[in-house]
């Protein structure tokens, strides 16, 4: 099953912004036993590329699908496809972002490029996105998906930013293809403590609530 598919059927995948990782391999098996297999580790984290290669290593092991965001030039796309990421993500489309699509469409991985217009959107389909992140996606909120469906019928655009369990429904019920969510199921404290329980906990209550 490939990233898309996976987002699919999971319809949530985590981002994990934190200072430090104590163990990437603890921390996407905690993610998968809540019920949430794609996991966004951002170059926010200080030595970003060795928590990818562990993640990575460790995947058959966890069953984690990790790929790094937060990319911002063509030079971090390269870094991470190197440490093993399975997937790109940006936050928006800089003057490297077609740079960041061409190494993702090299190594053969989705890249997911950010957007918040709807020339953006079109922009990142022009350069291969596989999907569309809305960034920040809160401050529209569900009904701006609704709108994008219109002019974008059967593309897959993900919201990213303020999503949380109270709003990751009806983000989907607008037409999301999947939701990310941030600190709400990771938060930096859980990570810096490795409170893995308390990660795995979060991620169930946030799967089960976009199934309401």
């Amino acid at each position: 099953m490939n990233t898309l598919e996976l987002l699919r059927a999971d319809r949530v995948l985590t981002v994990v912004r934190a200072p430090e990782i104590s163990d990437a391999r603890d921390l996407c098996a905690a993610l998968v036993a809540g019920g949430i297999h794609v996991v966004e580790l951002t170059y926010t984290t200080p030595d970003l590329p060795r928590h990818l290669e562990r993640a990575a290593s460790t995947a058959a092991e966890t069953g984690a699908v990790v790929g790094a965001g937060t990319v911002q030039t063509g030079d971090q796309a390269t870094q991470a496809i190197n440490a093993g990421a399975q997937f790109l993500v940006t936050p928006g489309q800089g003057p490297e972002a077609a740079a960041i699509a061409e190494a993702a469409r090299t190594a053969g991985i989705p890249v997911v490029l950010g957007a918040f217009t709807p020339s953006e959107v079109m922009t990142a389909l022009a350069l291969g996105s596989a999907a569309v992140k809305i960034f920040p996606a809160h401050q529209l909120g569900p009904k701006y998906f609704k709108d994008l469906n219109g002019p974008f019928p059967g593309v897959p655009l993900i919201p990213s930013g303020g999503v949380n369990a109270t709003n990751a429904h009806d983000f989907l019920a607008a037409g999301a293809l999947a939701v990310s969510a941030g600190t709400d199921v990771v938060s930096p404290a859980d990570v810096a403590a490795a409170s893995w329980e308390s990660i795995t906990t979060k991620a169930k209550n946030f799967c089960a609530a976009i199934e309401r």
